[in-house]
């Protein structure tokens, strides 16, 4: 596959750690809001500029989207950004809990996304896509990278780990205490030698990012049409990437919360369940599965552990998945959660937030609820799932297929702001 070094617009080395923001959809409007208080510098600011606004402001006017190009160009006048002079490719490496990952910097082609080289496993939501195409074509700018990942290679692998022993360009951490470290790849015959050894590289896969992707790559289409005469070497025509060896990478669970039982009883839903999933065992304190097909309900203050079925586990790609089974066996025939993208009665927890926020949510639905409409629709319900593994999300794109939504949390997550292409 084509990766391509490019000049990367990046803050200085003292304001790399102020300038490092976590991606814009990990937080809601008030959180975001929230986030960038007393952080001028924070690439949040620039990210989702509707936190420039007041909190009622139509956050998709095209002022809002002007703005984050008005505080891009500001942080480039002021010198907070650099831009190097020459195409280069990066190294980021993000250390977890004693985990190290490090990935490649550099722009992949819209064409292998198009082609299929870039393969997804879930898809888009055009709402969600529109926002991120505007803020690329406000800005002239892809701001947050997608993060792919790529089978082990060894190639690869040995131009990476010599250029890593090296003294890095950024070293912090951030107040998660995740540490950040890059370097910069700018000797000519290395560029040749990385991006050789990666035409080698038959294909990659979107990890995390998928609306960044395809917003990014629609942007490159309407600038196809925008410039008839383009000769496919624009900047328009490739999109900022972070491609981690597969072996490097965790995924966390993704969890559900249903905020009621469907007009269910307890003692119904309960005995419908065990139809489906064993009902291994009860207790007050949190439950965490420890095994494929196993899963964690709350319930009423108590939690209580499941096994699926026998006669329901399989090993189709996207079948046998533990959101599928969950999808599939509970939320759809249960709890009428036909399609989780677009229900407004189910909630997706990300793993890093931990057991506690899926009791907390629980608590706090059911607390809102009226005596009546407790008795008429149930009490709310959640679910903790085993995790992805890097293995089967591989086998889902490799199939040309895709996984339910929601189906897998990477941490840590890239931190947007420290590399920027330009698209002109």
């Amino acid at each position: 596959m084509l990766i391509r070094p490019f000049k990367a617009v990046r803050p200085r080395i003292d304001a790399a750690s102020q300038v490092a923001a976590l991606p814009y959809d990990v937080y809601d409007r008030a959180e975001a809001a929230a986030a960038v208080e007393d952080k001028p510098l924070s690439f949040l600011n620039i990210d989702r500029p509707e936190t420039q606004f007041a909190p009622d402001a139509d956050m998709y006017a095209d002022e809002v989207y002007a703005k984050g190009r008005e505080l891009l160009e500001a942080r480039i006048a002021d010198g907070t950004y650099v831009s190097d002079e020459a195409p280069c490719f990066y190294l980021y490496e993000l250390v977890m809990d004693g985990r190290s990952q490090v990935g490649i910097v550099a722009c992949c082609a819209v064409d292998d996304y198009l082609g299929g080289v870039i393969k997804k496993h879930e898809n888009t939501l055009e709402k969600k896509e529109r926002d991120r195409i505007r803020h690329i074509d406000a800005l002239d700018a892809q701001t947050g990278p997608i993060f792919l990942t790529y089978r082990d290679d060894a190639a690869v692998d040995a131009l990476v780990n010599e250029v890593k022993s090296r003294e890095p360009l950024y070293d912090f951490t951030s107040e998660d205490g995740i540490v950040h470290r890059a370097w910069i790849i700018d000797a000519a015959d290395e560029v040749k030698a990385l991006a050789s050894a990666f035409a080698a590289v038959p294909c990659a896969y979107i990890a995390d990012g998928h609306h960044r992707a395809a917003s990014a790559v629609k942007v490159g289409l309407k600038r196809r049409e925008e410039h008839p005469d383009y000769a496919g070497d624009e900047e328009f025509n490739f999109f900022l990437s972070v491609l981690f060896p597969a072996s490097q990478l965790a995924i966390l669970p993704y969890n559900r919360v249903v905020h009621d039982l469907n007009g269910a009883s307890v003692e119904d839903f309960t005995a419908e369940l065990g139809k489906r999933y064993e009902i291994l065992h009860e207790q007050d304190t949190p439950l965490e599965p420890i095994d494929k097909g196993a899963a964690a309900m709350y319930l009423q203050g108590k939690w209580y552990g499941l096994g699926v079925r026998p006669e329901f586990e399989n090993d189709h790609p996207v079948d046998g998945l533990d959101a599928s089974l969950l999808q599939n066996l509970v939320l759809d025939p249960m709890l009428g959660i036909e399609d989780p993208r677009t229900s407004d009665r189910i909630e997706f927890v990300g793993g890093i937030r931990g057991l506690g926020e899926l009791e907390r949510r629980v608590r706090v639905l059911d607390a809102a609820k009226s005596a009546d409409e407790l008795a008429e629709k149930g009490p709310a319900v959640a679910f903790a799932l085993y995790p992805t593994a890097i293995g089967e999300l591989l086998a889902v794109a490799d199939a040309d297929m895709l996984m339910p939504p929601k189906s897998t949390w990477f941490e840590p997550k890239l931190r947007s702001g420290l590399f920027i292409h330009r698209l002109s």
